[in-house]
């Protein structure tokens, strides 16, 4: 089989499994989410957890990484270039913050919910892919 063949299974797989996880810690509710950002009110601590080993995850995945030569199934590790504070960044994180409270959804659970049929999660998600190329356009237009 070719290298693309087991690109795609491991890529698949992972998005299997990452969206079995969001589903099993009650991440596809926006409601859950809401909750944890309503620190003032009725607030629902669970996203901590949920964050918490995802950082776990991230930690020894980027140790592994580290004592690599390459990716397995690929040429060569694609990491970040820019390592500034600035404000594209900040501009990027306020909208994904406020887009995130408002919908009470990330990207990542927003495909995932498409599983559950809600028409408010298929709005998000046009929503969300339509500022996606929008931004697109205009960055790539900027430079």
């Amino acid at each position: 089989m070719s290298r693309n063949v087991y690109q795609f299974a491991a890529a698949l797989a992972s998005g299997i499994v990452f969206g079995f996880g969001l589903s099993i810690s009650g991440m596809l509710n926006p409601a859950r989410v809401q909750g944890f950002l309503d620190i003032f009110g009725a607030w629902d601590p669970s996203l901590a957890f949920v964050l918490g080993g995802a950082v776990i995850v991230a930690f020894v995945g980027v140790q592994a990484m580290k004592r690599m030569r390459r990716p397995v199934l690929g040429d060569r590790f694609h990491l970040p270039v820019n390592n500034r504070i600035d404000a594209p960044l900040l501009i990027g994180s306020a909208l994904f913050g406020l887009g995130w409270g408002i919908g009470g959804f990330c990207p990542g659970p927003a495909v995932a919910s498409l599983s559950i049929g809600l028409p408010q999660t298929a709005l998000f998600v046009v929503a969300m892919l339509a500022g996606m190329t929008l931004h697109d356009r205009v960055w790539r237009n900027r430079s």
